[in-house]
């Protein structure tokens, strides 16, 4: 088949499945110039005029059908003796795969394939057709992990006239009550399957099982399934309630409408649990599955003699009527038990004869269960094929896997237990374990918020953690300042990296240094985060190298910059001379240069009155010292000159004064 064109239009290219009547390819619409899938019925059945009309039928009322939760039907037709239905290629795993490699799934999830396959329903419903065949394998799960339905392929419209194929039940495990007792179909029907397409996702396993179809087909008519929650309790009730209403034997205790259960799937996705609960409220549930009828008669055939309780709270034996009456209403279970069963096992001959008309069509093809392979190893699988005699070693393909061990079967088509023909090829798909983390770089995070840090994060595969924050002058409160590993580092997909975010600038008390060395002072502040810059100033009260100043006290911010200005000792000035000045003149040439003057006086026939006659020190000396002068107070009121040259002297006076003067 693989190059084969159809129609003149489709080129078939790989085989991608094979179901009971047709097998499905991937192909290219050399039109559009688009993946298509392509859909042939398989030659036995082609001849079959019956056949052809039913897949007939299924091109039109699948094209007929548009919804994004169902698969798009593009085109349909025959080319010399091969029909083909042309469809939406699909890319993703179907339901049933997905649940088998990764188990029970999140009550949110299962929650919106529920409500996506609803809507899907709903569509059909309202083109009177009914789908009679859902259950996870005809759900494909999208990369973007939205659904599609497929597989229309027992489904019947209510005004289709094609009645010779009305015992084909579908797969038990997902089958209505009613379906199974050949009872006329309507939409709660489906409604039933998607309640246990519901049931298997949330638990990882179907709500009856058996060792064929007919005993699990009893289970779905006679017992009650086991609440979800006892298998996986992190079904919540809510999405229980809804579950088991789905699954209730009666069909009108059944959500009645796709629509309905569609809307409540909704209030449970978007949190109105009051609306889910007076939804799902009265319902009768047995949690716990049904346990087989006892037949308590004794060898007689007569009801044992039993007691009722009287309105005093005792006992006492049953009437003659009232045992007359337990035995009447025994009597007529066992004979709606046995009207069941025969319909049963008509249904099932029916199916037999159906199934032999079959095989006289497909010239003696046999169909055999396929065999379960999963979790054998490659070498195992593919032995057990061959020990079949009947099938075929398909396609053996490598995935990673969390959850299936490294060298084991971790999927195969056709599904184990699926009835195929001889020759059939089984395709594998083995675990190469856990999927090897990619290289990555770390990016700098540097500056960014929080919010802004995890997104980076995200689009680079890593794993962001928020560290403790720190302080920092340089990057504003609440922004990255640090990260490990450090930014464009190498690193594994999915490995985690710490951020710590800026508590802006630190605010610390400043030491007080003043009267320290300066060596000292320095490594004061440095050490509590301090830069300093230093001035120097003459004192004469703090000694050379001592802090006399400094800018700032009380709190600071860490990192900012404390000026100390530190002593070079006392200023020294050249004192001047004074002496012959007058007091006047030397005070003020004393106090120009820094000094305090000190004066005192003293009688003398030297100096003149008012004249310096001596100074206490000279050359240099400490700015801010004190100068003693004495300063003449003239000649005492007993001097005489001895001469007259001592007269004449003392009445003009020494001329040097005159002129420091």
């Amino acid at each position: 088949m693989a190059g084969r064109i159809l129609g003149g239009r489709y080129t078939v290219q790989d085989k991608i499945g094979t179901g009971g009547m047709a097998t499905v390819y991937r192909g290219v619409d050399e039109v559009l110039g688009r993946t298509v899938a392509i859909k042939t019925m398989l030659p036995q059945y082609a001849s079959d005029p019956s056949f052809a009309a039913r897949f007939k039928q299924e091109a039109q009322a699948a094209a007929a059908l548009q919804s994004p939760y169902i698969v798009s039907v593009y085109d349909w037709g025959k080319d010399g003796d091969t029909y083909y239905i042309v469809m939406e290629y699909l890319r993703g795993i179907d339901l049933k795969s997905g649940i088998r490699r990764h188990g029970a799934l999140d009550p949110q999830k299962v929650a919106q394939i529920g409500s996506q396959i609803a809507q899907a329903l709903s569509i059909a419903h309202k083109h009177d057709i009914i789908h009679r065949d859902i259950k996870p394998q005809n759900i494909m799960v999208q990369q973007d992990g939205n659904i599609k339905v497929m597989d229309f392929g027992i489904a019947r419209a209510k005004n289709s006239h094609i009645t010779t194929d009305n015992s084909v039940l579908g797969t038990a495990h997902y089958v209505s009550p009613e379906q199974t007792q050949g009872k006329d179909l309507g939409p709660t029907t489906d409604i039933y399957s998607l309640g246990i397409v519901m049931y298997e996702a949330s638990t990882g396993r179907v709500p009856f099982d058996g060792d064929d179809a007919i005993s699990v087909a009893l289970k779905q008519v006679n017992e009650q399934p086991m609440p979800p929650s006892q298998i996986n309790p992190a079904v919540d009730p809510s999405l229980e309630g809804i579950i088991l209403k789905c699954m209730q034997k009666n069909p009108a205790d059944r959500f009645q409408t796709a629509d309905e259960l569609g809307r409540v799937l909704r209030d449970y996705l978007a949190g109105r649990i009051r609306d889910v609960n007076a939804a799902t409220a009265g319902l009768n549930i047995t949690t716990t599955q049904v346990a087989p009828v006892v037949d308590t008669r004794t060898s007689t055939g007569t009801l044992p003699a039993v007691s009722r309780v009287d309105t005093t709270g005792g006992s006492r034996p049953l009437t003659a009527t009232e045992r007359a009456q337990m035995e009447a209403r025994r009597k007529a279970r066992s004979r709606r038990r046995k009207t069941i069963f025969g319909v049963l096992v008509a249904l099932i001959a029916l199916g037999a004869v159906a199934y032999a008309a079959m095989q006289m069509y497909a010239a003696g093809n046999a169909t055999r269960a396929v065999p379960n392979l999963l979790n054998y190893t490659q070498e195992d699988a593919l032995l057990a094929i061959d020990e079949t005699e009947f099938f075929e070693r398909g396609n053996v393909r490598e995935e990673y896997s969390t959850t299936v061990e490294r060298g084991k079967v971790m999927d195969q088509d056709p599904d184990p237990q699926r009835q195929m023909a001889r020759g059939t090829q089984i395709n594998i798909w083995v675990s190469k374990g856990p999927e090897p983390a990619k290289s990555t770089t770390v990016p700098d995070l540097r500056g960014m918020t929080p919010a802004e840090a995890e997104a980076k994060l995200e689009e680079y595969k890593l794993v962001g953690k928020a560290g403790e924050s720190v302080y920092d002058s340089e990057i504003e409160v609440n922004l990255v300042v640090k990260q490990s590993p450090e930014a464009n580092a190498t690193a594994k997909e999915g490995d985690v990296v710490t951020y710590q975010l800026s508590k802006g600038i630190e605010s610390v008390e400043v030491p007080t240094v003043v009267g320290l060395d300066y060596y000292t002072a320095e490594s004061t502040l440095t050490e509590r985060g301090f830069s300093v810059e230093v001035g120097y100033e003459s004192s004469s009260e703090y000694g050379e190298g001592y802090v006399m100043r400094q800018s700032t006290t009380g709190m600071a911010d860490k990192g900012s910059t404390v000026t100390v200005t530190v002593s070079t000792g006392p200023q020294t000035a050249e004192i001047p001379w004074v002496v012959s000045y007058s007091e006047s003149a030397a005070r003020s040439m004393l106090e120009d240069y820094g000094f305090a003057v000190e004066v005192s006086h003293e009688e003398s026939y030297e100096y003149e009155s008012g004249i310096v006659m001596s100074q206490s020190d000279s050359g240099e000396a400490s700015v801010g010292s004190t100068i003693s002068i004495t300063v003449s107070s003239g000649p005492g009121p007993s001097y005489s000159p001895d001469s007259p040259e001592e007269a004449t002297e003392y009445t003009t006076g020494d001329t040097s004064s005159t002129n420091g003067e």
